[in-house]
């Protein structure tokens, strides 16, 4: 009996010993081609630079869609027991660089649509169909000549409005030229003196184009699985603050999955020509001037599932 005991633990111990050596030789092989992986993620990280530092076009784009949907039947505890609910946000980023040796030329285009319904079942009267609540839409080109590898003489077209409700109502066009600073690699910060800010709207009284200057700074990157955006376009009007206004926009994306993963939009805006409109003409306030508004600062956010292209 003692000899059984005595060869079964001989065996287990040496079982054990045979685990224990496999297991830190499999450690020690791991770790020399983990080393070997990395040496060769950094020389292709090397030629992918060299590639990116290459004259030609530049092309990327990355989006954003959140959502959700519900139904309560006979839910007594809320206030509206029979209901169906749902939001839709959808965001959405390209851009269409093309970088020589003397010029540029870049181009972006930046979207944030959201749908929003509340259904009461038991009011006839009410909407069940899904309203818009954000409508962002903006397109622009810029084109440089440079004086130097961070200098240039540049000139900028920018166009934004809504596209779910009141297109071109209003709608902004910025034309202007000035100089572009590109200080460091994905920045880019764009200072036009001379720029005319074109202002479309059905009610001219309140909505006026005029001659001002153009601020805009806007940096881009991807970096590993982490795609994110930031742009800030300013209008600062010569004729009267009344009319400046300025938009910033967030975009951000984390692949977790191929080409999927989360992503957060968030934007801020202010325009006191906006203000009254929907002041005078949403709200009925007549008798609102620019002096009296209030011009709270606008802001939306869109969290959700995004998609790299």
């Amino acid at each position: 009996m003692n000899k059984k005991l005595f060869l079964s633990a001989a065996m287990m111990l040496a079982l054990s010993l045979g685990f224990s050596q496999s297991k830190e030789e499999l450690q020690a092989q791991k770790a020399e081609k983990q080393a070997e992986a990395d040496k060769f993620q950094s020389e292709a990280n090397a030629l992918q630079a060299q590639i990116d530092a290459l004259p030609g076009w530049r092309v990327g784009a990355f989006g954003t869609i959140g959502g959700s949907l519900s139904e309560f039947n006979d839910w007594y505890s809320q206030g509206t027991p029979n209901n169906s609910s749902g939001n839709i946000g959808i965001s959405f980023n390209a851009f269409a660089n093309k970088i020589e040796a003397k010029y540029f030329w870049r181009n972006a285009l930046t979207t944030n649509f959201a749908w929003v319904k509340l259904d009461d079942k038991d009011d006839a009267t009410d909407s069940d169909s899904f309203e818009s609540t954000t409508d962002v839409f903006n397109i622009s080109s810029l084109y440089g000549y440079k004086l130097s590898e961070k200098i240039a003489i540049s000139g900028l077209g920018e166009y934004r409005t809504t596209v779910l409700d009141n297109f071109n109502d209003p709608g902004y066009l910025d034309l202007g030229i000035g100089a572009t600073w590109t200080p460091i690699e994905n920045l880019i910060v764009v200072v036009h003196p001379l720029n005319y800010n074109f202002v479309f709207a059905d009610d001219d009284t309140i909505f006026e184009s005029s001659l001002g200057a153009k601020i805009v700074a806007d940096y881009t990157r991807q970096i590993g699985a982490i795609s994110f955006k930031t742009n800030l376009s300013a209008f600062q009007s010569y004729e009267s603050s009344d009319l400046s206004n300025f938009t910033w926009t967030n975009s951000f994306s984390y692949k977790l999955w191929k080409m999927i993963g989360v992503g957060f939009d968030f934007g801020l805006r202010s325009n006191k020509q906006e203000a009254l409109d929907y002041s005078v003409n949403t709200l009925g306030n007549t008798a609102e001037t620019f002096d009296s508004v209030d011009n709270k600062l606008q802001s939306y956010y869109t969290v959700g599932l995004s998609y790299a292209f």
